[in-house]
This record gives C-alpha cells, sequence and structure tokens, in this order.
C-alpha cells in the first residue's frame, strides 16, 4: 500500500511541477516586438482537395497588413490544384510540382516566396485570424530565428477529443518551459526568418521535417514559442491511422534527439517512467479498494487541464474526461515506445 500511495505521489509531482510553472507562467510577459516584415504563407498539399479551400481561405483572411499566400501541388492526383487556383487573389499563387515529400514542397515554396518571415501551415488546418501577427510579434530580437506557435485538433470523437487534450498539454509545457527555447516549431504553425532558412539550406528534408528544421535553426540562433498564434488541424480519425501517424514522428525524433531538455534521453526515460505509473497506479487503486485515493487522483489530473482549457479555449467536456485521457494516452505512448527502443536495439530504426 505505501508503495502504490508513493507511486500516486510520484505521479502528483510530476504532473503538478509543470502544471504549476505553467500557472506562474500566465502571470509573466514575455517579449514581443511590434513590426510589420512582408511574410510568406507556404501551404504544401498532397491530395488535399476536399481540404485546401479551407486553409486557403484561413491564410488569406489573417489580420497582417503585408502578406502573400503560396500553395504548392505536390503532385496531387486529385483536384488539390484545380480547387487552390479557383480562389481569385492577387496576393495568392499556386504551383504544381512532382509528388517528392513535404519538405521539398515546402523548399519549392521558399524559392517562390519574396517574405522576410516565412510562415508554414498544412492543407488540412485553418488558421485563427491572428495567427500570423502573434508569430511576428515574437521575432523580438535578431537573434530569434523562429517561432512556433499553438496546434489544435478539430473533431468530437473521443479520439480527436484525446487529441487535443494532448496539444493543450503541450501547449501547457511549452508555455510554461519552453517560451524561449521551443523545442520543436510544429509544421501547421512555425515562422522562421528568410535568412536563417537560407543559410541551414532550407527546409530541412526528413520523416520529421519540423522538427529536423527547428533543430537546424536552433545551430544559428533561438527558436521561441507564441502561445496566442494558433492553428486548427485535423488528425487521425482512427487507432491505426494514429499509431502508423506517432510512430513516424517517434522513430523520427530518436533518429535527431538533442536541442533541448525535452529532446534528450533522460526526459524521456523518465518520461517513460511516470507513463508507466500512469498504467498501473489507476487500476491498482480501484482493485485494492482505494476509491479515495483513485478520486482524488481523478479530482487532480482533472483541475490540470480544467484551468487550461478556460484559459486557452477548449470543450469542458475534454477536461471532465481528462484522467480517462491520460490513462489511454499512457498506454499509447508506453507502448510505442517500447516498440521504438526496440526498433533501435536491433538496428532496424
Amino acid at each position: 500500500m505505501n508503495l502504490l500511495v508513493s507511486a500516486l505521489f510520484l505521479i502528483f509531482l510530476w504532473d503538478g511541477y509543470f502544471f504549476f510553472n505553467y500557472i506562474i507562467s500566465l502571470f509573466r510577459n514575455y517579449r514581443v516586438k511590434e513590426w510589420k516584415p512582408k511574410v510568406s504563407i507556404i501551404i504544401p498539399g498532397y491530395n488535399e482537395g476536399k481540404r485546401i479551400l479551407r486553409a486557403i481561405k484561413s491564410a488569406l483572411a489573417q489580420d497582417y497588413p503585408d502578406f502573400e499566400v503560396i500553395v504548392v501541388d505536390d503532385g496531387s492526383r486529385d483536384n488539390t490544384f484545380e480547387v487552390a487556383s479557383s480562389v481569385k487573389d492577387p496576393r495568392l499563387r499556386v504551383y504544381r510540382k512532382d509528388h517528392e515529400g513535404k519538405a521539398k514542397a515546402l523548399n519549392f515554396g521558399l524559392s517562390k516566396a519574396s517574405g522576410e518571415v516565412i510562415v508554414t501551415t498544412d492543407a488540412d488546418s485553418y488558421l485563427e485570424r491572428d495567427a500570423v501577427g502573434e508569430l511576428v510579434r515574437r521575432f523580438y530580437s535578431d537573434e530569434v530565428l523562429g517561432v512556433g506557435g499553438q496546434v489544435r485538433v478539430i473533431g468530437t470523437s473521443f479520439l480527436e477529443r484525446a487529441q487535443d487534450a494532448e496539444h493543450m498539454r503541450i501547449a501547457m509545457f511549452r508555455r510554461a518551459k519552453e517560451l524561449e527555447n521551443l523545442s520543436l516549431a510544429p509544421g501547421p504553425i512555425s515562422a522562421f526568418r528568410r535568412g536563417a532558412l537560407e543559410k541551414t539550406g532550407g527546409f530541412v528534408e526528413d520523416i520529421v521535417e519540423d522538427y529536423a528544421t527547428t533543430k537546424a535553426v536552433k545551430e544559428l540562433g533561438k527558436v521561441v514559442y507564441a502561445p496566442k498564434s494558433r492553428v486548427w488541424t485535423e488528425m487521425p480519425k482512427s487507432l491505426g491511422i494514429l499509431w502508423r501517424q506517432r510512430k513516424r514522428w517517434f522513430l523520427g525524433d530518436l533518429k535527431n534527439l538533442g536541442g533541448s531538455f525535452t529532446k534528450n534521453w533522460a526526459f524521456l526515460l523518465l518520461g517513460d517512467f511516470i507513463a508507466l505509473l500512469d498504467v498501473l497506479v489507476p487500476p491498482l487503486l480501484l482493485a485494492t479498494g482505494n476509491f479515495h485515493f483513485l478520486a482524488l487522483w481523478w479530482v487532480f489530473e482533472t483541475i490540470t487541464m480544467l484551468v487550461p482549457t478556460l484559459v486557452e479555449g477548449g470543450k469542458l467536456t475534454n477536461a471532465l474526461l481528462f484522467p480517462i485521457i491520460v490513462w489511454f494516452w499512457a498506454c499509447f505512448y508506453l507502448s510505442l515506445h517500447v516498440y521504438g527502443y526496440l526498433k533501435l536495439l536491433t538496428g532496424r530504426l
């Protein structure tokens, strides 16, 4: 029993540390600069005919004075090019190229761009109206070369709600610990100084091009977080597709570890240990009849999601269901990481 309570205390200590750091961060101002450089928004797309229009309209609706939108159809087999080309706006240019992957599509767009700041988003996503402006404001000094924003998830199924809660948790962590040293400028909402991308040779061709590009840019300067810059994106709707997506991300991360505290072995393995406790402790509390401790865990996890839900915007039901969501993600990621470690140890990564 004492061992079980100790394990519960470790969960509270881990989650509480990041939660209270997030609360503290809400009362801290972060540095911004009011300037309006020309921005090029690049939207790569492959077989996105059903969703590209929404992405283009949200980009063109930005509350920002000087920008262009560049859509790169990466050799789609559907009507992506035709749908994108149907939008008539002098700020929009649409190109089609052979299918070579997202990084090369981004670099093609970069070669056509004229902006001092390059913003990337995805064809299955839509930017909030002030997203670009909030990214640009965070380039507060010459040493800031990249900025990442907040990703949120569209949808109402349990899996989509779980992914939105996951990204809310990521947003909490980034605001609490990565405001001035962002580990990943996410592909659906990131911005880089054009000069920095030219020095790195453009967007890095990798299965996790956003992480690899962030890491390369950080060798030249700073990449920071813009909490108020938000994009809404579609995520996997089935467990099989989710597994394949996260497997690609995690195996790509294992090849590119480094660049920040969150992207090193110590943090990764400690996080896996806490995930193991998350998997084991609630069922054991239930099985041993420790309902008061189980209720305490449920209330604690709910509160840690309720506060950011109220601050950042989100569905109240996500917060109320968060203990179940936490347990789901702990099982999912523990399985995924074990799979990745076995691939690494057997030399098949």
